[in-house]
């Protein structure tokens, strides 16, 4: 599941309503930790957005840790936690805060938004189930 959700590049493949992601940088350090400088683009309806983000990639750790830069948002913490089931499986743990920067923007989009997190939830479900199954 941590190689799914790092797999960043595909987003635009199966993330609905990602548009866009590019990788702007790379750097790995010796520890089996991985820096991205990501650029994603969302579009849903009539709102089109993007934002840049340094995506961690712990893999020792089973961690991804997504910290905000620039874009339409005042702040967004996003972080995925992977741990053992005991079971064969995976347990996955995801965690998301954000807040627009304009209050109009927000009072508009803030209920897309709520709708376009879910469906990504579900777009990584939807994909775990065609890759590990």
């Amino acid at each position: 599941m941590f190689a799914l959700v790092a797999d960043v590049e595909n987003y635009p493949e199966f993330v609905p309503m990602c548009s866009d992601l590019r990788i702007r940088r790379k750097m790995a350090s010796g520890e089996g930790v991985v820096s991205l400088l990501a650029e994603m683009s969302i579009g849903y309806k009539f709102i089109s957005e993007s934002f840049s983000c340094r995506v961690t990639l712990d893999r020792p750790r089973f961690k991804i840790i997504v910290e905000y830069i620039d874009g339409p948002f005042r702040f967004l913490e996003n972080r995925w936690t992977f741990s053992d089931d005991g079971a064969g499986g995976c347990n996955v743990n995801f965690y998301i805060n954000y807040e627009f920067k304009n209050r109009a923007f927000a009072m508009l989009a803030g209920a897309v938004f709520e709708n376009v997190f879910r469906k990504m939830a579900e777009a990584f479900e939807k994909r775990a189930d065609e890759i590990y199954k």
